[in-house]
C-alpha cells in the first residue's frame, strides 16, 4: 500500500486525488494533508481519511482553529508547513498547490528521495533544471498529473527516446478561441473564469483563456521529457489529451473523457494500471483540430523563446503572469494587457544564465512586486 501526502488537498486536484484514494482503499492510504486556510474542508478530510499529519499554511487560520484538532494528529503551520509535509516519510507527494509556493516543497521531497506527482506547473517552469537535476541525483522521476503531460508520458511508452520526432500538446483553446483582439479587449474577469470544458480555479481558468496554460505546459514538457521538440494544436473537444509523433510518421494519441481523476490515478498507481470505474467511452463526437492563432494568443510562442533563453527567463515569464492575472482579476488591467506586460518585462529584465534556487525566488519576488507596485500606486 502506497503512503500518500497531498499539498493543496482542499483544491480541485486535491479533492479529486482523494476521490481516487477513496475508490482504491487497498492501494493507497493518506499520511498527510495540507491546505492554505480552508479549515472546514481539512477537518472533514481528516475525519474521513485519518492522516497522521496535517498542514495549514496560513498562520492566522491555524491559530483560530488549532484547538479543533485531535491530539493524535500532528499539525504543521505557517510558511514552512508545505516543506514540513514534503519532508515526511511517504511514497508519493502530490503537489497540487497553485503558484511558486510549491517549488521549495518539490525540492524538499525530491532531495529526500520521495516521488513527486506534480500538478503545480509553476514550480517546474521556474525551477526547471534545478528541479530535474535534484530528481536525477535522487534517482526519482517527477510523475505528471496534468492531463496533457500524462497523455504524453503514456504515449512515450510506445517508442524509444531516439525515435521521438515531436510532442504534440492539445489545447481546448479556452473560452475565447476564434475571437480577434478587438473582442478580447472587452473580456472581463467574470467571462475569463468560465471555461467551456474544465471546472478549475480562477487563476488557471484565466491562464487557459490567455493560452498561458499551454505556454506553461510547453516549458513544463521540456523538463519532464527532456526535449524541446514540442508543438501544440487546438482541439476544442478535449478528448485527445495529447499526442506523440515518431520518426516513422506514426502518431500515438491518448484518448479519454475529460477527467482529472484518470491522470491522477495513473500517477499514483504507476508503473501498473488499476481499474477506474467510468462509463464505457462512446465514440459519438466529431473530433476537430485547428492551427493556433499566435497573432491573437502570443504566449505559447513566447514560451518557446523563453526556453531558448533559459536561465531565469522562464521564472520572469511565470512571475509576470502571476502578477498580471491577479491584477486582471482585481480589475486593474485589461485582458490583453496580460500578454503585453509579460513581453515587456521579458525584454527589460536582468538575465541570469545559471540561477540558484535563491536567484529564482529573488527573480520571482522582484518581478511580481514591480508589476503589482506599478499598478497599485
Amino acid at each position: 500500500m502506497k503512503k500518500i501526502a497531498i499539498l493543496g488537498s482542499s483544491g480541485s486536484i486535491g479533492i479529486q486525488t482523494l476521490n481516487v484514494v477513496r475508490m482504491h482503499p487497498d492501494e493507497f492510504e493518506i499520511t498527510a494533508l495540507c491546505v492554505n486556510k480552508d479549515i472546514d474542508t481539512l477537518r472533514k478530510q481528516i475525519n474521513e481519511f485519518h492522516p497522521k499529519f496535517a498542514g495549514i499554511s496560513d498562520e492566522n487560520a491555524y491559530l483560530k482553529s488549532k484547538d479543533l484538532f485531535a491530539n493524535n494528529i500532528t499539525v504543521f503551520s505557517g510558511d514552512n508547513a508545505l516543506c514540513d509535509i514534503a519532508s515526511l516519510d511517504v511514497d508519493i507527494l502530490v503537489v497540487a498547490v497553485v503558484g511558486m509556493c510549491g517549488l521549495r516543497a518539490v525540492m524538499c521531497a525530491l532531495s529526500r528521495g520521495t516521488t513527486v506527482a506534480l500538478a503545480n506547473k509553476e514550480s517546474l517552469v521556474a525551477g526547471g533544471k534545478l528541479v530535474t537535476d535534484t530528481a536525477a541525483r535522487a534517482g526519482k522521476r517527477i510523475l505528471p498529473i496534468d492531463s496533457e503531460h500524462s497523455a504524453v508520458w503514456q504515449c512515450l511508452h510506445c517508442g524509444f527516446d531516439r525515435e521521438l520526432k515531436r510532442i504534440i500538446l492539445t489545447a481546448s483553446g479556452g473560452p475565447f478561441y476564434g475571437h480577434d483582439r478587438n473582442f478580447l479587449q472587452s473580456v472581463t474577469p467574470e467571462m475569463a473564469v468560465r471555461h467551456p470544458t474544465w471546472n478549475m480555479g480562477k487563476k488557471i481558468s484565466v491562464d487557459s483563456a490567455t493560452m498561458m496554460n499551454k505556454a506553461l505546459e510547453i516549458i513544463e514538457a521540456r523538463w519532464l521529457f527532456d526535449t524541446e521538440k514540442i508543438d501544440y494544436i487546438i482541439h476544442p473537444q478535449s478528448i485527445i489529451h495529447s499526442m506523440v509523433e515518431y520518426i516513422d510518421g506514426s502518431i500515438i494519441a491518448q484518448i479519454a473523457k475529460p477527467s482529472m481523476e484518470l491522470p491522477i490515478q495513473y500517477a499514483l498507481s504507476y508503473p501498473k494500471r488499476i481499474k477506474y470505474d467510468a462509463a464505457e467511452f462512446k465514440f459519438d463526437k466529431n473530433l476537430t483540430f485547428s492551427e493556433p492563432d499566435e497573432s491573437v494568443f502570443p504566449l505559447p510562442k513566447l514560451a518557446k523563446q523563453v526556453l531558448s533563453c533559459g536561465g531565469n527567463a522562464p521564472c520572469v515569464f511565470n512571475a509576470a503572469n502571476e502578477a498580471c492575472v491577479q491584477l486582471f482579476l482585481d480589475n486593474k488591467i485589461g485582458f490583453c494587457d496580460i500578454s503585453i506586460n509579460i513581453e515587456n518585462i521579458l525584454n527589460t529584465w536582468d538575465f541570469i544564465h545559471n540561477p540558484t534556487i535563491e536567484d529564482i525566488y529573488d527573480t520571482f519576488n522582484e518581478v511580481y512586486e514591480k508589476l503589482m507596485t506599478d499598478y497599485n500606486k
